[in-house]
């Protein structure tokens, strides 16, 4: 079988300011959200990525985490912002 990703077209979304700024904290957020499953799962902090050993170098609070890593996450936000916008929902900041 050959997989073909087909993730929605999410190029014409502009996402408004307010929006915009929930990157960040959505992004912080999703590593919060990993790291807690991987420590219930077992794994600590490790230098290198062990599977055997369940260590993991981003096994840190956000603010710590390289900026490349950091850049994952916010692309994962952006990307999830884009595509509820794409299916026609409605984000907006409380008055």
């Amino acid at each position: 079988m050959i997989y073909q990703p087909e993730p929605l077209d999410t190029s014409a979304v502009v996402l408004p300011p307010d929006v915009l700024a929930l990157t960040e904290q959505l992004a912080r957020n999703t590593h919060e959200v990993w790291a807690r499953a991987r420590l219930q799962q077992g794994w600590t902090f490790g230098p290198v990525r062990d599977d055997a050993k369940k260590t993991h170098p981003c096994l840190v609070p956000y603010a710590d985490l390289p900026e490349e890593e950091k850049l994952h996450d916010r692309n994962t936000a952006l990307e999830t912002l884009k595509a509820v916008l794409a299916l026609g929902y409605v984000v907006s900041k409380p008055a």
